[in-house]
Order: structure tokens, then C-alpha cells, then sequence
């Protein structure tokens, strides 16, 4: 739902609302408060920004480079899986998707089973009204925890069934299940898709070791 402007009397409301995401990654046009889906695809094709609209403000996407790298083989493993066993689809960092009016996230990767495609379709629309079985947000510098509390929250209530957060600096994988309690994977840990993908794993030692990639 997008908020009235005027609700917002200091930058530290709005702030908390958004999960106090830095300044640094809220667009300042359009005015706090007054973001539709419409400046979601307008920040994309005109600007190149990836933007989630949160409580009608645009929050650019954290992404660095290392996040990217790690992000791209898991989601190469993803697909692979999944194309194989024609489970669904794999969707990457431009993946949009609406989990309620006036809330548009981008996970970092998703997998959507046929089944919760309308027609077992990918959809034309650049935002669809999509809640996926699992996503992944691959953790950056910038990402607080209270913005990764909200979307956690987010997701869950959109009916999201699984997610990873990952977390490149510690090396870590927290696993929330929409069922169950949190688990927190460390490098001796394998990953698995439990029920959603139902014998995907991947050793975290050799997903993270992506990371140690040299030239030499």
C-alpha cells in the first residue's frame, strides 16, 4: 500500500518502515511515499537501477560484485536441477515480482513451481503477482538487519515456502522455512531444498569457495 506523503513526519519514520536501509540506496524522486510500480520499471529501463518498492519508496537493490559471483553459481546449480526434472522455473537478479499491491521485491534468485504459474506460463508482465516457493538474497555490506527482518517477513506472508539468506562474509546460510525453526548452515554444511527441491544439496565449503577464485 502506498503511504501518503504527509504521514511521513520525520526520515527516521520512514526509515523504520523500510527496515532503515542506508539513504544512500533511497531514491529521492519520486517523492518518498508517492512510488508506484509504474517508477519500479520507469528506474530500470530509463535509469539501469533494480528498485524494490517498499511503503511506496523505490530502495535500490544492494548488489556488489562478490555477491553477484556467488549468486550466479548457485543459481547455475539451481537451474540445472530444476531444468532437468522440468520442476518450474529459475529467475535471476531482474526478477521481479509483486507479493502484494504497493510491494515489489527482487530476490536475488527464485524458483517458482509450474504450478503456482497461472497456465504453467512464464508471465508476460514485467511484474508479476508471484509469491515463489524458495528465494535467495545473496547479503551485501549494505543490507541491515532490520531490512532482511522486513523481508523475511514479507516473503512469509506472501507464502513464500523457503529461504535463504546467505551471507558471503561469514560464510554462512540461514534456512527459514515457513513451517519450522530457522537453521543457520556454516561451510561444513551441505544445503538441500528439504521438500521445495527435494534432493538438490550443494557442499556450502565448495559453493563458497567461488569466492577464492585467483588468477594465478
Amino acid at each position: 500500500m502506498v503511504i501518503a506523503a504527509e504521514s511521513i513526519e520525520t526520515m527516521d519514520d520512514l526509515l523504520e518502515r523500510i527496515g532503515n536501509v542506508p539513504l544512500s540506496r533511497i531514491r529521492a524522486k519520486p517523492a518518498p511515499g508517492t512510488a508506484t510500480e509504474a517508477d519500479v520499471i520507469a528506474a530500470k529501463q530509463s535509469l539501469n537501477r533494480r528498485c524494490e518498492l517498499v511503503e511506496g519508496v523505490l530502495v535500490e537493490k544492494a548488489m556488489g560484485f562478490k555477491e553477484s559471483v556467488l549468486g550466479l553459481e548457485l543459481g547455475m546449480l539451481l537451474k540445472l536441477f530444476v531444468k532437468a526434472r522440468r520442476l518450474g522455473l529459475v529467475a535471476g537478479a531482474d526478477g521481479f515480482v509483486r507479493l502484494m499491491p504497493g510491494l515489489v521485491r527482487i530476490p536475488d534468485l527464485a524458483f517458482v513451481s509450474w504450478d503456482r504459474l497461472p497456465g504453467r506460463k512464464i508471465p508476460d508482465a514485467p511484474i508479476p503477482d508471484l509469491a515463489p516457493d524458495l528465494v535467495v538474497e545473496i547479503l551485501s555490506p549494505s543490507n541491515t538487519k532490520a531490512e532482511m527482518t522486513l523481508k523475511r517477513r514479507n516473503y512469509l506472508d506472501a507464502g513464500v515456502r523457503l529461504i535463504w539468506f546467505v551471507d558471503p562474509g561469514s560464510r554462512t546460510v540461514l534456512v527459514i522455512h515457513h513451517d519450522r525453526e530457522d537453521r543457520l548452515l556454516g561451510q561444513a554444511d551441505r544445503l538441500d531444498g528439504d521438500e521445495i527441491l527435494p534432493g538438490f544439496s550443494v557442499q556450502l565449503e565448495e559453493l563458497f569457495a567461488e569466492l577464492d577464485q585467483t588468477g594465478n
